[in-house]
């Protein structure tokens, strides 16, 4: 009897040995399985983080390498040391005045970008604010040509302020930010606008040519032509158009006949301030 005591008691002994061992078998493994699995978390991290930083590099580099422009203010043309074969910035005046978001648009569908200057006036309605929103949405760029279109030298101090900073600030409320740029109505820069476009980082801009506001031009297909064949034509001419039917209805034939040409268009977003 007692012998099969001490034989039950070490086959019991045996079989808790046994169990033990497993479960520390058993913990071993998960504790393995644990540390693998970490790391590979690990090697995951550090791939996405090597993966990240090839990216940051490759878009620094990208940055490096766009092609910037400058205002030449003799002749108003835009410049760049580092870009190939000619080109010309498109820009329209007094807009929105009831044709702009159709020139908008059809610049958008020959992804070709410009600058729409805009009048403080036309942005007072439901209807200009819309077209003005919309236009900033297909992403072109804005500019302040005064709320009124008035001449700026025959205006005080006071009143060429109130000019130029209604539209910049209507414009702000209509698309979040304030014009990137001004041009003077008829071109006439005064010593004031100077300074309040060198204060509010805007950038300064008159015109190569344009020839939509005269009488033998308000036609599609005469605007069409001078438009491409002037002498004045050079390599990043500033050309000035206006928010006008006549202006719409050239407008995809004079992109078409500049591509034609050779010449590419100008993104406006890579134009210095000096």
């Amino acid at each position: 009897m007692k012998k099969m005591l001490i034989l039950s008691s070490l086959a019991a002994l045996l079989a808790g040995c046994s169990n033990a061992g497993e479960d520390n078998a058993d913990a071993e493994q998960k504790e393995k399985a644990g540390t693998a699995a970490q790391e590979e978390n690990q090697d995951q991290n550090e791939k996405k983080e090597e993966q990240k930083e090839q990216k940051d590099q490759k878009a620094a580099g990208s940055k490096e390498e766009e092609v910037t422009y400058k205002v030449n203010e003799a002749n108003w043309t835009i410049q760049s040391e580092e870009s190939e074969g000619d080109e010309v910035l498109l820009t329209f005046d007094d807009a929105p005045d009831g044709n702009a978001v159709k020139i908008a648009e059809t610049l958008a569908e020959n992804k070709v970008p410009a600058i729409f200057f805009v009048n403080g006036m036309f942005l007072k309605d439901e209807e200009g604010r819309n077209a003005l929103k919309r236009i900033n949405d297909m992403g072109f760029a804005i500019g302040n040509h005064t709320t009124t279109h008035a001449s700026l030298p025959d205006l005080s101090e006071e009143e060429q302020l109130e000019e130029l900073k209604e539209t910049d600030e209507l414009v702000k409320e209509i698309t979040g930010e304030k014009p990137a740029f001004f041009r003077a109505p008829f071109g006439q820069n005064t010593s004031f606008s100077d300074e309040y476009v060198k204060n509010n980082g805007m950038i300064k801009m008159n015109w190569t040519y344009g020839y939509d506001f005269e009488t033998e031009y308000q036609n599609a297909e005469a605007l069409t032509d001078i438009t491409l064949n002037t002498e004045l034509l050079t390599d990043g001419a500033n050309i000035l158009m206006h928010d006008r039917e006549w202006t719409k209805e050239a407008l995809g034939p004079i992109i078409e006949g500049f591509n034609e040409k050779g010449y590419s268009f100008i993104d406006p977003q890579y134009i210095e301030k000096e």
